[in-house]
């Protein structure tokens, strides 16, 4: 079993290297965990993107 982190500003960009690599994949996806955070810096919000897939390999 292995893991691949992805973490991206735009969810856009996110949803499309998570699907790259789902495309891509000789395996098995066992789980995604996706996760949003916000952070206020100043007068300006960032937000952060992310997505853990559990895979097997075959």
């Amino acid at each position: 079993m292995k893991v691949k982190i992805f973490d991206y500003e735009d969810e856009r960009d996110l949803e499309e290297d998570v699907n790259q690599f789902i495309e891509q994949l000789n395996g098995e996806v066992i789980d995604i965990k996706y996760q949003v955070s916000v952070g206020v810096f100043s007068e300006e919000q960032v937000f952060c993107f992310s997505a853990m897939i559990i895979y097997a390999e075959k």
